[in-house]
């Protein structure tokens, strides 16, 4: 049987035994899912893993796809809603590991918050102690606001320009579809997208599930996959439309 290797737009690589050359979107979804199990037994594993367990609530292999996408993605990377820094992270040693230089801006308006696992009294003063313990602090623009603040707006629009953002994280509230509508120009063309919440209990699954799902109609975002918790995995295809 023949073996085929697939190589992915931004990087993705998926062999197998299997699949032809010619498979399409599929061969790119189970070409990702190859690369986190790939990440599982990479030596960035330990790291990640004490991320996770200190300051996250996301799934292992979700900042595992923060980091590959920081590494290999073309563009800037912008977040929405980093809590107390675990995604912020991963996208930053991912951002270090790559071919160039990176520009990181990540928005958290702060405030408290109770939870089982990483609780937090002053959620912007945790973000810059962890961001600080695991040595990327200087390597973040933080923006202490809502994203649809118009500080906020402004401040990233100063540092970004159409198109430079090859990497956009969303895990704030249920409004998605608002910062997509409003920072879009600023993504590229299958800027790589992590969406938290699109499954789970929380109040905000139907909303974000509801927005993406009419994103993905509208020929605006191309699915990849759902990872961990209920993450949101996939791409920007604003010509599509």
């Amino acid at each position: 049987m023949r073996h085929y290797v697939r190589t992915v737009e931004f990087g993705v690589l998926y062999q197998s035994d299997s699949l032809p050359p010619n498979y399409g979107h599929s061969g790119d979804v189970l070409g990702l899912m190859h690369k986190v199990m790939e990440y599982r037994s990479h030596q960035i594993r330990q790291q990640l893993v004490k991320v996770g367990s200190e300051a996250s609530m996301l799934h292992l292999d979700v900042l595992f796809l923060i980091y590959h996408f920081a590494k290999v993605a073309t563009g800037d990377i912008l977040e929405i809603g980093p809590y107390v820094g675990g995604s912020t992270i991963a996208a930053a040693l991912g951002a270090r590991d790559s071919e160039g230089a990176k520009r990181i801006i990540s928005v958290e308006p702060g405030g408290r918050f109770e939870h089982f696992k990483i609780p937090s009294k002053n959620i912007f003063k945790d973000l810059k102690k962890n961001l600080a313990r695991f040595g990327v602090l200087n390597d973040i623009t933080l923006i202490n606001g809502r994203s649809f603040d118009e500080t906020t707006r402004l401040a990233i629009r100063q540092n970004f320009r159409d198109g430079e953002v090859g990497l956009f994280i969303f895990d704030a509230d249920d409004n998605v579809r608002r910062d997509l509508d409003y920072y879009g120009d600023l993504l590229s063309d299958r800027c790589w997208l992590v969406i938290d919440d699109y499954f789970g209990p929380g109040a905000k699954a139907v909303p974000i599930r509801s927005q993406v799902d009419e994103l993905v109609s509208a020929g605006r975002l191309l699915p990849f996959g759902y990872y961990g918790w209920g993450t949101w995995i996939g791409q920007w295809h604003p010509n599509l439309c």
